[in-house]
């Protein structure tokens, strides 16, 4: 609507000008900012040409408004107390006659001004009448427009907060040179139907613009997880690792717990703290002379070890679950590794990839996440080669400073939990667990006599946490992460930098 007055109004004034858009929407009854949105549409295609007009003025607040209509604070005050006489009046009369608010504004203005003073606990006049209330007088001239008010009571009125500076951006409006008394759109594609009508030769379009950039386009993003898993994956491959086929969550219990000389009755295999698959409820097989030999080295031993002396039990082995550590895939690669064809050959294998265990859910903890493991299987392997790979691969994350301290698990022996200081939180944390795979584990898989391997093992969410400042889990991993975050999350780089480490 707004657009179609203004071209009409083009057309039919003598001047062929709009002196001032802000008075003649006010005259033609239109929204001035409607008048504005229909300015910059018809200067996309040169029907008009607008010249900026700034105007700049006040506007009286709600105390001003009632300032001119009622008269100031101090003039209110100052006849009070001119009405008490000589003998002055209390502050709770002048409250009850005038208002707290105003007793309170007016009465600073009259002391400040010498109008009034004090005698005792009453107010009393210092003048013998009303002067003239020049803040009314401002007030009035300033809605009026007036530019003549003095700039000291200007800025009185504005500390005051009876009035406040208002800039009013309006367009002084001419024909432009493709100017038209109706407008006609420009068509932006060419379509089927005006080949087909020959409409093509005579529809205006639209300039192409090709500086300008296209529409962003959609895709995906690398959530920060996956950043910093491929930033662990280059580090092990540098370091000469192989990666293992994790790509199955669902284990047996033999190789996740029993294959490990873990025993079956050990409280992490209770349903509390894995989840057991009802259907299927068991595994199909596992290899039957290395089930023997495990169960062997369960209830009786060997290599001088005397095993755990109870009754293994099939039934428990063949349980499947949700694997609760990627080491399940660890032990059939050693299995595999002892077994191959040409013999025992000495290897590096890591694996990153997601473990569940049933656990009690909070900030820093979840009933899924992801695991990263390293082994080296070699002859003659010591804790001195296990701390100095260990080493190496966090130094290559920019852990600078290590701590290892002993530890117990159930299939390593020596075994050590790794700390490392943390800049932000200037304090120790643990990062990790790492030990040696014990015999009685290593020789069922019928490994030569001296091999060892050396293990270690962290979890994925929390240096990406703290690569991210990350505070809750919930908010890097599962239904609650913000898409945004995903969006803006940078590339994940570690800067590769000196290590000093204690034991």
């Amino acid at each position: 609507m707004a657009e179609a007055l203004i071209l009409t109004y083009l057309n039919t004034s003598d001047t062929t000008t709009i002196p001032d858009t802000f008075t003649w929407s006010e005259d033609s009854k239109v929204s001035h900012q409607d008048v504005v949105g229909a300015v910059k549409s018809l200067l996309v295609d040169a029907y008009i040409t607008a010249d900026e007009i700034t105007a700049n003025f006040f506007e009286l607040t709600s105390e001003g408004e009632q300032i001119i209509k009622d008269g100031s604070q101090e003039i209110a005050v100052l006849k009070c107390v001119l009405e008490a006489g000589a003998d002055g009046i209390g502050m709770g009369d002048l409250q009850t006659k005038v208002g707290k608010n105003v007793a309170k504004i007016g009465m600073g203005n009259c002391m400040k001004a010498k109008w009034i003073g004090k005698a005792g606990a009453n107010l009393v006049p210092k003048v013998d009448a009303v002067p003239e209330d020049e803040v009314q007088d401002a007030l009035k001239a300033l809605s009026a427009g007036s530019s003549d008010v003095d700039g000291k009571v200007v800025q009185n009125l504005k500390r005051r907060k009876l009035i406040s500076p208002v800039t009013r951006k309006s367009y002084k409006v001419s024909r432009g040179p493709s100017y038209a008394p109706v407008r006609v759109k420009k068509a932006a594609d060419l379509t089927k139907e005006m080949l087909d009508s020959g409409a093509w030769q005579t529809t205006p379009f639209k300039s192409y613009n090709f500086l300008t950039l296209g529409e962003k386009v959609g895709g995906g993003y690398l959530h920060p997880l996956l950043k910093v898993r491929a930033e662990f994956r280059k580090i092990l491959m540098q370091m000469g690792f192989q990666e293992m086929p994790t790509n199955k969550w669902v284990e047996s219990s033999f190789w996740n717990f029993d294959s490990l000389f873990q025993p079956q009755s050990h409280p992490a295999r209770d349903a509390h703290d894995t989840f057991f698959i009802k259907k299927p409820a068991e595994t199909v097989s596992v290899p039957d002379d290395y089930y023997e030999r495990v169960k062997e080295m369960h209830e009786k031993g060997g290599g001088g070890s005397i095993g755990y002396r109870y009754n293994f039990k099939k039934e428990e082995a063949f349980k499947n679950l949700l694997r609760t550590h990627t080491t399940a895939i660890s032990s059939q690669m050693l299995y595999k590794l002892a077994n191959q064809e040409g013999g025992f050959k000495p290897q590096r294998y890591f694996s990153i990839d997601r473990v569940f265990r049933n656990e009690s859910m909070d900030a820093t903890h979840l009933c899924e996440f992801h695991q990263v493991e390293g082994l080296v299987a070699d002859y003659n392997l010591s804790l001195g080669d296990l701390i100095g790979t260990i080493e190496t691969f966090f130094n290559k994350i920019g852990i600078t400073q290590l701590r290892f301290k002993p530890a117990f698990n159930p299939y390593t022996e020596p075994s050590m939990e790794i700390f490392g200081y943390h800049p932000d939180l200037k304090k120790w944390t643990e990062i990790g667990n790492s030990g040696m795979f014990r015999p009685e584990m290593l020789q069922p898989m019928g490994l030569p006599e001296n091999v060892r391997v050396i293990a270690w093992g962290l979890s994925l969410e929390r240096p990406t946490m703290i690569k991210y400042r990350i505070k809750n889990i919930r908010d890097l991993f599962g239904h609650k992460v913000e898409m945004a975050r995903t969006r803006a999350a940078p590339v994940c780089r570690f800067d590769t930098v000196g290590t000093v480490a204690e034991a």
